[in-house]
């Protein structure tokens, strides 16, 4: 029988996700009163320091953060001159992200911080339990992310439907529009164009009326 409660202190994403918070809250109190960067911010820096050249959405998926964050740090980043925008050489119309001095200045000074906490906390372990650890953690992530994938083509799939209905929204929305049967699509103004059709007919007649009055009236005289 499957469990329906989740034991949150033997669950492992809640786990996981609990280390990694205290890490990065612990590394963070070395920037953030110091250098104000907010811990997506620090991130950004360190993943381009490694990996320089990449576009925001490239950062976006080796962080496995939120686009919307990783936009906003890297906006702050560029306002506050620690990172640099330039034009792909191999893509013109792709622009990249590269650190500029001042962010690497940044980043000689917090990822020692960094690097000694990982001392710290892997002091615990002897070299064999860290191999396992380094091999399972390996694991899970490819794991993780054949999962994460295998979700997002299920969502793309389940989201078609509604795609294809908006996207023939959007082209009866952009076509342009075939002009209304007077008769059929508008019955007031059809109304008025057979009236106004018939407009001619009745002035003759009402024309015609009034002369015969006047020679009548002319003959009585």
């Amino acid at each position: 029988m499957k469990k329906s409660v989740i034991e949150l202190e033997h669950f492992l994403p809640y786990r996981l996700s609990v280390l990694a918070n205290l890490i990065s809250n612990t590394i963070a109190s070395t920037y953030q009163s110091r250098f104000g960067l907010t811990i997506p911010e620090w991130r950004v820096l360190a993943v381009l320091t490694r990996h320089p050249g990449l576009a925001a959405t490239d950062v976006a998926l080796k962080t496995r953060m939120d686009a919307v964050a990783v936009s906003r740090a890297v906006n702050r980043l560029l306002r506050n001159g620690r990172v640099l925008r330039t034009v792909s050489r191999a893509d013109r119309r792709r622009s990249v992200l590269h650190v500029s001095a001042s962010g690497a200045a940044v980043y000689r000074v917090v990822a020692p911080e960094g690097l000694e906490l990982e001392r710290q906390l892997l002091a615990a372990l002897d070299a064999p339990t860290r191999k396992v650890l380094d091999d399972a953690l390996n694991v899970l992530t490819q794991r993780a992310e054949a999962i994460a994938s295998s979700a997002d083509q299920s969502t793309n799939q389940m989201s078609g439907r509604p795609a294809a209905r908006n996207a023939d929204a959007q082209v009866r929305r952009t076509a342009k529009p075939t002009p209304p049967t007077l008769l059929d699509e508008v019955p007031d103004v059809a109304h008025a164009e057979q009236r106004w059709t018939r407009l001619p007919k009745e002035r003759t007649s009402i024309v015609a009326s009034d002369s015969v009055r006047r020679r009548r009236r002319t003959s009585r005289k």
